[in-house]
């Protein structure tokens, strides 16, 4: 029992105050977060569309998310968390309300692309905000409890929207909505603004502006890219692994079952990992990271029995909790304080990438080149990842620890102020 008690103390104890409440709003907003689970599925049994007419709904989603993740991450230095925050949470419910209303296909399509940018737009604004609160010695600790939150929601969601469509889809649409404005009053009544409008930022001669300084930031690019590389072999697990399953004869309650042990084993280990991970070199993490999760998806090439797929979830699951905290403490500390929200609205762009053309490149691969094919790409694809990871490690480290390192930075002149931006109306 003592040691049960000294393990949550070291889990949860000393975090700030405001990250609880951000933590708060994350569990809230996820386990109301029934629309994405479902939208398929509305889309086609409820509204009457087409599958390729879904699809296009589900990719403008993404469109609106990559506008978002832009946007919001310059919002969020220009204008400050907070009011970034609220502003895309209410755009977001007032989307969610509208696109649940929507009935011609083009309005549900433009519903779609400004929900998607709302929501999007507040990931920078709420990395960034997580970074500001907690100290760089309790990140992991911080980045693992909230992405535990997120999994808990996340699952627990899954199965009230399934009860709650039964009593109309319009409620799904209604309790997401209510859920995302509990979380913009959290953030509006307990959480203070974080952004120093004094930071300053050290910015490459002849390369003036947030953005030359991004792209000439070769360390951080580079590891952008290798999460758009991890992002493009996890997110088969949406599109490819439930089409590879139904050619096994599995049900799609089967693959449901199946995927779901993805939310239990992280709600279940992920507060273990931070204390297993403690003190270990991050490059040397993330390679094995992608390892793991390569033979996760690497197996689904011999699978053909629903035990075996759950194996192969199981075993990616693993890589996939190693990676989450890591990468998260990782690109805080190689965003300068100044351009922090920017550079957490790049990273997003990675997963929304990944997001528009992993399921297209899966299933090209798949087509044209077989389903072992594919997943044993995948194994390739984390192998190469985890040397890559290996190679580029000492760069990252030596980059955080220059932008830890008091220097004598160059004072950047605030920009003029941009006028607060309107939520969209439907």
């Amino acid at each position: 029992m003592r040691t049960v008690r000294s393990w949550f103390r070291d889990t949860t104890g000393g975090l700030p105050r405001d990250f609880w409440y951000l933590w708060a709003g994350t569990l809230v907003n996820r386990l109301g977060s029934f629309v994405l689970v479902f939208l398929a599925i509305y889309l086609t049994r409820e509204r009457g569309f087409s599958p390729a007419q879904a699809g296009l709904v589900l990719g403008l989603w993404g469109v609106g998310g990559a506008v978002g993740t832009t946007v919001g991450g310059t919002l969020t230095d220009r204008w400050g968390r907070r009011p970034t925050l609220l502003t895309a949470h209410l755009g977001a419910a007032a989307m969610m309300l509208a696109l649940g209303f929507a009935r011609p296909l083009w309005t549900v399509a433009a519903g779609a692309l400004l929900l998607g940018l709302f929501a999007e737009a507040a990931r920078p604004a709420f990395g960034a905000m997580m970074v500001d609160v907690v100290p760089a010695k309790d990140r992991l600790r911080a980045f693992s409890l909230n992405y535990w939150a997120i999994n808990l929601g996340f699952a627990c969601a899954a199965v009230l929207a399934g009860l709650a469509a039964q009593a109309g889809y319009l409620l799904l649409f209604v309790v997401d909505a209510t859920t995302t404005l509990v979380t913009a009053l959290i953030i509006f009544t307990r959480v203070r603004e974080t952004r120093k409008v004094t930071a300053t930022v050290v910015v490459r001669t002849g390369q003036p502006g947030a953005l030359r300084t991004i792209l000439a930031d070769r360390v951080f690019l580079g590891f952008v890219l290798l999460n758009l590389f991890a992002a493009l072999v996890f997110l088969q697990h949406i599109s490819m692994l439930p089409i590879a399953m139904g050619d096994s004869g599995l049900s799609p309650a089967t693959y449901g079952s199946v995927i779901a042990l993805n939310g239990v084993l992280i709600v279940a280990g992920q507060l273990f990992v931070p204390r297993l991970i403690r003190g270990r070199s991050r490059s040397h993490v993330l390679a094995l990271a992608s390892v793991v999760m390569g033979v996760g998806f690497g197996l689904t090439a011999f699978a053909d029995t629903a035990w075996l797929y759950g194996l192969t979830v199981l075993i990616w699951t693993v890589g996939e909790m190693l990676n989450s905290p890591s990468n998260a403490t990782l690109i805080a500390e190689l965003s300068p304080a100044a351009l922090r929200g920017r550079y957490q609205g790049v990273f997003s762009l990675s997963w929304q990438a990944a997001a528009a053309v992993g399921p297209v490149l899966g299933g090209l691969v798949r087509e044209h080149a077989g389903n072992s094919a594919l997943w044993l790409g995948c194994a390739v694809v984390g192998g190469l990842a985890a040397v890559a990871h290996l190679v580029s490690g000492p760069a990252r480290e030596r980059r955080a620890t220059e932008l830890r390192t008091p220097a004598a930075p160059v004072t950047v002149a605030p920009p003029a102020a941009a006028p607060a931006p309107v939520p969209a109306t439907s």
